[in-house]
């Protein structure tokens, strides 16, 4: 029924959070005209987690080894949290250059 998804970082710096994207995570992207790119994801996959509230939402990257994405962002000047270890994965996170905070994880659990 469905062919992708698309993902919305709502930013502050939106041109300095793409420079990020493209020159730090790597992300492959086409330009959809005047700059705005628009950025391929690796496999993704969703759950869905009970909330007292619908209509939260979260964005986590995922990774083989936490410690090694976390060199590769540190070899980039960039600051990440302290690993936390969830149980389901270990995680961790680093903001943008706009402000927003994105978490990512080594999972513990299958994938599909």
């Amino acid at each position: 029924m469905f062919n992708g998804g698309h993902v919305v970082i709502y930013s502050t710096d939106a041109d300095a959070d793409r420079r990020f994207l493209k020159d730090v995570v790597k992300l492959d992207h086409v330009d959809a005209g005047h700059g705005w790119l628009i950025f391929a994801l690796p496999p993704t996959e969703i759950a869905v987690h009970p909330h007292a509230s619908s209509g939260a939402h979260e964005f986590y990257l995922m990774c083989d080894d936490i410690h090694q994405a976390r060199e590769a962002l540190a070899l980039n000047g960039i600051d990440s949290a302290e690993v936390v270890d969830e149980g389901w994965g270990v995680l961790s996170s680093f903001t943008l250059p706009g402000g927003s905070k994105v978490g990512f994880y080594e999972p513990r659990h299958q994938r599909p």
